[in-house]
């Protein structure tokens, strides 16, 4: 009998029915320094399913993050959201001081600022229609710029004459700007607010609501190896290197 309630903290504890088993506040514990050591080593944000993999089975990871999401919320690192996954990052209000020797980072030129705000409210978009928009040619280099920087990518290509290639922006992009997801772009009033709207808009205007998904739309197929080398992304895979 005494050997039956002396069972190992370890153990998982079931119902006696079959059911999935229950979680021990020590593998709950547990799992809670493991999510922490994979975000704080990750140099990318870390999604729930790579945690579950590690953890004990039947951890509810949504509730762990969220736990440690408070616990590191007055901290000066944070614990966020980025495009669903996990990352930790400075605290808002201390960003000034990482800051202070660190050297000024490239400005965009208005134009690229102007394409990426399109690519990012328009997603997914192609360069005619982002030209449409602007009323004005999109230079390549505009394009390369954006995509150096790691915030714009190729999506797929619209079934239409021509299947032009579609561009989204990335997890990248969120994490620069501060956004966990794209519903988090400032809208209509948040931008009259900030002075970057002017208060003479038309009466129709409107700021569109992104996508909420990297999947690829209805009128969107997939990219190629063979869609990569014609854009100059990949060299074709006939060429063979020399020696």
């Amino acid at each position: 009998m005494s050997s039956e309630l002396d069972a190992d903290d370890d153990a998982v504890a079931t119902d006696g029915m079959g059911f999935e088993p229950t979680v021990t506040e020590r593998q709950l514990k547990d799992a809670e320094r493991i999510a922490e050591a994979l975000v704080f080593a990750s140099a990318q944000p870390v999604s729930e399913a790579f945690i579950a993999e590690r953890v004990a089975k039947g951890v509810d990871i949504a509730a762990v993050m969220a736990k440690l999401k408070g616990i590191y919320a007055e901290r000066g690192v944070n614990l966020i959201q980025v495009g669903g996954n996990w990352a930790f990052r400075t605290a808002g209000d201390l960003s000034f001081v990482i800051r202070m020797d660190e050297k000024e980072p490239k400005k965009l030129s208005r134009a690229a600022l102007e394409v990426l705000a399109i690519i990012a409210y328009h997603q997914p978009v192609t360069r005619a229609e982002i030209e449409e928009i602007r009323g004005v040619q999109t230079s390549r280099g505009t394009l390369d710029v954006l995509m150096e920087a790691g915030w714009v990518r190729f999506r797929g290509r619209r079934r239409t004459p021509g299947r032009p290639v579609t561009m989204g922006t990335t997890v990248d992009f969120l994490d620069h700007f501060g956004l966990e997801e794209l519903r988090d772009l400032p809208g209509l009033d948040e931008l009259k607010g900030a002075g970057l709207l002017s208060g003479r808009i038309p009466s129709n205007f409107g700021i569109p609501l992104p996508s909420m998904s990297d999947e690829l739309t209805e009128d969107e197929d997939p990219i190629t190896q063979l869609d990569l080398e014609e854009l100059g992304l990949l060299a074709p895979s006939g060429d063979e290197p020399q020696d």
